[in-house]
């Protein structure tokens, strides 16, 4: 299949950007078919609904949820893309509804989504909420998992710019976990089938993205919702959609997260040899923050009235300011840090550094400085 060619048929182009509302994705669950049932499943603690689709009649059931952290949207495009390709009526789209059935939240977290916070109104991580379930949003999670009694269970975030595959040197694009079920971090037939269908995406998206694809952290944390579905024995996959070069808003990756659903459920169910898939998986470079957003290297900086050569790293955060996400950069390391890359690097050649306030970066304030006293940065990027 030509998965690219797929993705840029049935991407809804209506969504963009880093931010993704409820109104935006009312707007998309409007214009559904009768393939998808769509209902309000409940509500969150400011009274927004928190949509369910369902789709597919087969024996195979499939329970996923996006934007649980209202800040990480772009799994939510992919998903979206992904639930526009299940509408199509084409073979294939057909073939996939044929074996499986979907229940899908979009968007988990409607009121983290209208601020574009990680955490719902009442301040919570639901990630960290899964013992005590005090949440309406964690409890409709898992009331409708044990309802629907799933077979796979797909976990889909974001992950900060900050990760790298191990020391490879390259952005951790996309990123995969079938999460421990205990302190020991065993290995059973349930997560075993996590590993199987996390190795048919990584296997299709090594085509697009080869040596881009991690393994996040498996420490076992029973408040965390993927740890305890796990844990009841549903299969569960964790996707966590990263950054792919220049692509702050994620338009490139949330096509690698639509590869990735569409792969996994379209792929054969061939026969595998778990040693082999197992040993596979666990090759998967791990999760690794060595990452900044700019590194200038090679600075000449005045401090302590002597002159030095040294480098400085910068980070952005992110703000929502009219309903767009605007990228602010501030110092974020000063220093020699050899085992950091950064998605952009600059070799300052010793020119000399100078800001408004200071001859030397200063920890956490904003990126405004220049090289030299001619080359002016403006939140860390050459003024033009």
């Amino acid at each position: 299949m030509n998965y690219e060619k797929v993705h840029t048929e049935y991407r809804v182009y209506s969504i963009e950007g880093r931010y993704v509302n409820l109104g935006l994705l009312e707007s998309f669950l409007n214009l559904l078919n009768a393939t998808v049932k769509v209902d309000v499943s409940g509500y969150s603690v400011q009274g927004r609904p928190i949509y369910k689709c369902q789709m597919g009649r087969g024996d195979t059931k499939i329970l996923i949820w996006s934007q649980m952290h209202g800040n990480e949207s772009t799994t939510t495009k992919g998903l979206i893309d992904f639930i526009n390709f299940l509408q199509s009526g084409t073979d294939k789209a057909n073939q996939i509804l044929s074996e499986y059935t979907f229940v899908v939240f979009p968007m988990l977290n409607p009121d983290g989504s209208e601020v574009y916070t990680r955490v719902n109104a009442n301040e919570i991580d639901l990630n960290r909420d899964f013992q005590e379930l005090t949440q309406p949003e964690s409890k409709l999670l898992m009331d409708c998992h044990n309802a629907f009694k799933p077979d796979y269970c797909y976990n889909l975030h974001d992950q900060r710019t900050v990760f790298g595959v191990g020391l490879t040197g390259k952005p951790a694009t996309m990123s995969f976990l079938a999460p421990s079920f205990n302190e020991e971090k065993e290995y059973n037939d349930s997560r075993i089938k996590a590993v199987v269908a996390i190795m048919k995406m990584v296997k299709s998206l090594q085509h697009f993205i080869p040596g881009q694809i991690s393994r996040f952290d498996d420490s076992f944390n029973s408040n965390c919702v993927g740890d305890q579905f796990q844990s009841l024995g549903t299969s569960t996959v964790l996707i966590e959609a990263g950054h792919y070069p220049n692509d702050y808003e994620r338009e490139e990756t949330r096509k690698y997260v639509f590869i990735a659903l569409l792969s996994v459920f379209y792929s054969s169910s061939e026969n595998v040899v778990v040693d082999c898939v197992l040993s596979d998986y666990l090759n998967i470079p791990q999760n690794i923050p060595n990452y900044y957003d700019i590194v200038y290297k090679n600075v000449r900086v005045n401090y302590d009235n002597s002159d030095l050569i040294t480098n400085f790293a910068l980070q952005f955060r992110e703000q929502l300011v009219n309903n767009k996400v605007v990228f602010n950069a501030f110092v974020a390391k000063v220093g020699n840090f050899h085992d950091f890359s950064g998605h952009i690097e600059y070799d300052a050649k010793q020119a000399l550094y100078s800001d408004s306030r200071s001859n030397f970066p200063i920890l956490d304030e904003k990126a405004d400085f220049s090289l030299n006293n001619k080359l002016k940065f403006v939140n860390g990027l050459v003024k033009n």
